[in-house]
């Protein structure tokens, strides 16, 4: 007989115009890894806020059972103090504060009455132990990578003497080793009794250490694969998600024609006088018309560095060497320049940096080119409303309508409306920051599929992506960068996951 830490039945959750969950059943065995996963837009983060009380007991219908006793959370502490505990991917920690006052705050030990921050401390240290972080507790977390943050995040619940872990999206800014360290936590918590409850769109995670896996498509409860079925495998998870089998997740292009150079810099370097270093140094690439070139490495080797300082010098380096674009030396001196001569760069940060979330689709699209569609300083609303219509439709954008706020759509459809906003500009070189990073696998395949669309019709692009598979999928080119200089060129052709791998760790 199967013991069941959790069981949530037939959960209903609706907002004003929105059914978000349908009926959903999902039960976890105790000590298990289980992953949720689907589409963006699926429920997937909803039905986790149920549970954990950011919704609260009378907001949804259906039952929480949590180690066999139904619950009625109003609040998250409610569900902190049964032992459940939720990891988002933006952490919740304190910038200017040190390790083991973010481990306990909101917890602190007290003796008498007062705050016993040395006792903190010393308790602080079994906890980056049991994680398997060596750092100094009295390190603030500002000094510290998102990869160390993360595992402080989970040491901070541990602290609370948490039974259910739940991660959401909790590799979606880590590299390939931190990823990698994190799975292997959770594989040895499993080991002391704690069940994990994990929301990814990487299905290699899924693959590598789920014990089950639930699928949900439209708010609904699709299946749940058995790992020791041998059920959880690519194909299978992907016609769960989708409602339809995707034979190759990266299309591939045909007939596509490469021409003469559109982008090249020589001797090209950026020096960050904040950092105290060359954050790009000594660098010779080129892009051709109608080419994806994919630029490859690690987190920190200078990737979005250098993108940003082709793309106007956002960040203000120190900039030495050429840049030519169509044949010509240019030196731009604001991201306007390079706007105006056709280069566009679609951010890794969509939600930070690249969208409005409190405004709605037509106005995200229409901000970057407002003088296309302006007369006299006059926005023609009329010709707004047509343009974010053309690219809602010609993007996929799943939307009722045009003025849904940005903030409520789903991850894979904001990127989409972010790759809506420059196309609108009308670039001929578009640069893409992880252009699919933390959307699923359906919307991958329609990112990549307007990538191709534009390449065909003679753009050129730009990748930058810390997925391997998609740096091979999808480019003609590959450069790999470390330490703000290139290590290697290749074709795709002759591109692999240990040559990239090799070069990235010089």
């Amino acid at each position: 007989m199967s013991d069941y830490i959790l069981e949530m039945n037939q959960i209903t959750k609706e907002f004003p115009g929105v059914k978000a969950l349908s009926n959903v059943n999902f039960k976890v065995e105790r000590g298990e890894i289980h992953f949720l996963v689907g589409e963006n837009g699926a429920g997937k983060s909803t039905l986790m806020k149920v549970l954990s009380g950011v919704y609260p007991y009378g907001s949804y219908e259906g039952d929480i059972i949590y180690n066999g006793n139904v619950q009625q959370f109003n609040k998250i502490s409610d569900s902190v103090d049964v032992g459940i505990a939720i990891i988002y991917q933006e952490l919740a920690l304190f910038p200017d504060l040190s390790v083991y006052e973010n481990i306990f705050v909101g917890n602190e030990i007290q003796n008498g009455g007062v705050l016993d921050w040395n006792k903190a401390i010393v308790e602080s240290k079994k906890m980056l132990e049991k994680v398997g972080l060596k750092v100094n507790p009295e390190t603030l977390i500002k000094d510290l990578g998102v990869g160390k943050q993360q595992l402080i995040e989970i040491a901070k619940a541990l602290s609370k003497d948490v039974k259910l872990l739940i991660l959401d999206e909790p590799t979606a800014a880590l590299n390939e080793d931190d990823s990698e360290n994190l799975l292997n936590l959770l594989k040895e918590l499993k080991k002391q009794g704690i069940t994990s409850i994990m929301i990814s769109h990487k299905l290699k995670e899924v693959i590598a250490i789920a014990d089950k896996a639930t699928v949900l498509r439209d708010g609904e409860t699709i299946c749940t694969l058995d790992a020791s079925k041998g059920e959880i495998n690519e194909p299978t998870i992907i016609k769960n998600m989708v409602g339809r089998e995707i034979t190759d997740i990266y299309p591939k292009r045909v007939g596509n024609k490469i021409g003469d150079k559109i982008l090249e810099l020589s001797n090209w370097s950026a020096y960050d006088a904040q950092l105290g270093r060359h954050v790009a140094k000594n660098v010779d690439i080129h892009v051709k018309q109608g080419e994806i070139v994919g630029i490859a490495g690690l987190m920190g080797s200078g990737r979005t560095e250098l993108a940003l300082s082709i793309f106007g010098n956002a960040m203000n380096y120190k900039i030495q060497g050429d840049l030519f674009f169509e044949g010509l030396a240019i030196k731009f001196k604001h991201t306007s320049d390079a706007i105006k001569a056709g280069i566009a760069y679609v951010t890794e940060d969509r939600k930070g940096d690249g969208l409005f979330l409190l405004q709605d689709i037509k106005n995200n699209i229409s901000i970057g080119n407002l003088k296309e569609i302006s007369s006299n300083g006059v926005v023609n609303d009329n010709e707004e409303i047509r343009i974010a219509d053309e690219y809602r439709e010609s993007l996929g954008v799943k939307t009722p309508s045009i003025q849904q706020l940005v903030g409520n759509l789903s991850g894979g459809n904001q990127q989409k409306v972010s790759l809506g906003k420059w196309l609108f500009v009308g670039p001929k070189l578009l640069i893409l920051d992880e252009p699919t990073r933390g959307i699923d696998v359906g919307a991958k395949f329609e990112i990549y599929t307007v990538m191709n669309e534009l390449i065909d019709k003679g753009m050129s692009i730009i990748m930058i992506s810390s997925e391997l598979g998609e740096i091979l999928g999808m480019s003609d080119r590959v450069y790999v960068m470390a330490e703000g200089k290139i290590k290697g060129e290749m074709s795709a052709e002759d591109a692999n996951q240990e040559k990239i791998m090799e070069l990235a760790t010089q």
